[in-house]
C-alpha cells in the first residue's frame, strides 16, 4: 500500500512538472508594436515590456520592437504568417487591424477572432481634435467647413472614423492619408499641414502630447466610443448624436475596440499552457506596484480587461449581422 501511495505521489508530481514545463517560456519574448516609435501604441508596449517579464513563468527577457505599416495590418500579418507560436511573440495594436478583415476593402488574410488574446490595458475613447488656429471649433462647424485631417493608412481609425462621421452627421472631413504613425501626424498638425486628426485615443493623446489638452492647444469636437469619458463631460458622444437603430448598430461594431484599448495578442494556435502563462502574467502585471507607478507617471489609464474577456468581445464583433457589416464596408470604402 505504501509503495502504491508513493508511486501515485510520484506520478502526480511528474504530471504537474510536465504541465508546468509545457507552459514555461524562456529565452526572449518579443513584443511587436504596430505603430511608430514614440507614439501611443509604442509607449504602452514598452510600458508592459518593462514589467511583464518577471511575471511570466520562466522569466524570459522581453524585447519591444516597432513594426509600423498599413495601420497595424503588417504586424497582424506577421503574427499569422511568420511569428513563432510558442509564446515568444505578441503584438500591441490600435483598433484598425481588428476590424480590417470584417469591413476593410481588402482581405488581409487573417481573422482576429482566431488570434490568442492576452489582455487589454485600458478602456478608451477616440477623439476628433483640431488645432486651435483652425476656424473649426465645434462639430457643428465641421458640418459647414471642410477640415483636413491626418490619416495613417487604410483600416486605421484615422481613415475610417472621418468617413463615418461624414455619412452619419454630414461633416466635411477630408482625410489626408499616408502618414506613417502618430509622431508624423503630430508634426503635420503642428506645422499646419493638416487641421487635425479624427481617431486618436484619449490615453494616447495624454501620454504623447499632454500639453495640447492642458494648454487648450486643440479643440475636441466629438468622442468616438460606446460611453463618454468622465474627463470630458461637455464633449458630445457620437452615440448620442445618431437617430436610428441601424446607425447605432454600425457604431457599435466600429467602436467595439474602444472597450479593449491597448490590447496585446499572440498568434493563433498558441498552446493552452503557454496561453495561460501569458494571460496570468498580464493580469499580475496590471496589479504590479512598479507598473502602476510608472503608468501614473505616464498619465496612462489602467482599466484592464482579461484575455478571456477580450477573446469574447472580439468574437462578438466577428459575429455581427452581415447586413450591418456590409453597410459599414460600403460606407468606409474609398
Amino acid at each position: 500500500m505504501l509503495r502504491a501511495i508513493a508511486a501515485a505521489l510520484c506520478l502526480t508530481v511528474a504530471t504537474t512538472a510536465l504541465a508546468q514545463d509545457a507552459g514555461t517560456i524562456t529565452g526572449t519574448v518579443n513584443i511587436y508594436v504596430a505603430g511608430t516609435a514614440g507614439g501611443g501604441v509604442d509607449l504602452f508596449g514598452r510600458l508592459l515590456g518593462r514589467h511583464i517579464g518577471r511575471h511570466i513563468a520562466g522569466e524570459p527577457n522581453v524585447v519591444v520592437q516597432v513594426m509600423p505599416g498599413a495601420g497595424g495590418i503588417r504586424a497582424a500579418t506577421f503574427l499569422v504568417q511568420q511569428a513563432p507560436r510558442d509564446g515568444t511573440a505578441m503584438a500591441i495594436f490600435a483598433g484598425g487591424p481588428i476590424l480590417e478583415p470584417l469591413i476593410g476593402d481588402r482581405n488581409p488574410g487573417y481573422d482576429m477572432s482566431q488570434f490568442t488574446w492576452i489582455g487589454a490595458i485600458s478602456k478608451d475613447v477616440s477623439l476628433c481634435i483640431v488645432r486651435r488656429e483652425s476656424p473649426v471649433k465645434t462639430l457643428a462647424d465641421a458640418t459647414r467647413i471642410q477640415l483636413n485631417v491626418a490619416g495613417t493608412g487604410a483600416g486605421s481609425e484615422t481613415d475610417t472614423f472621418p468617413m463615418v462621421l461624414n455619412d452619419l452627421l454630414a461633416t466635411k472631413f477630408k482625410v489626408i492619408t499616408g502618414y506613417l504613425g502618430s509622431q508624423q501626424t503630430i508634426l503635420a498638425i503642428e506645422s499646419g499641414e493638416v487641421d487635425g486628426r479624427c481617431g486618436w485615443s484619449l490615453s494616447s493623446l495624454k501620454s504623447t502630447k499632454p500639453d495640447w489638452l492642458a494648454d487648450k492647444r486643440v479643440h475636441v469636437l466629438v468622442q468616438m466610443a460606446l460611453a463618454k469619458s468622465p474627463e470630458m463631460p461637455d464633449v458630445p458622444l457620437v452615440m448620442d448624436l445618431v437617430k436610428t437603430e441601424a446607425d447605432r448598430q454600425l457604431l457599435t461594431l466600429l467602436l467595439g475596440t474602444t472597450a479593449i484599448a491597448r490590447p496585446f495578442v499572440a498568434p493563433p494556435g498558441l498552446p493552452e499552457a503557454r496561453t495561460r502563462n501569458l494571460r496570468r502574467a498580464f493580469d499580475a502585471t496590471m496589479k504590479d506596484a512598479d507598473f502602476l507607478k510608472e503608468a501614473a507617471l505616464m498619465r496612462a489609464d489602467v482599466e484592464p480587461t482579461t484575455g478571456e474577456d477580450v477573446q469574447k468581445i472580439v468574437a462578438a464583433m466577428y459575429a455581427t449581422p452581415k447586413d450591418v457589416v456590409e453597410r459599414t464596408k460600403k460606407l468606409i470604402s474609398p
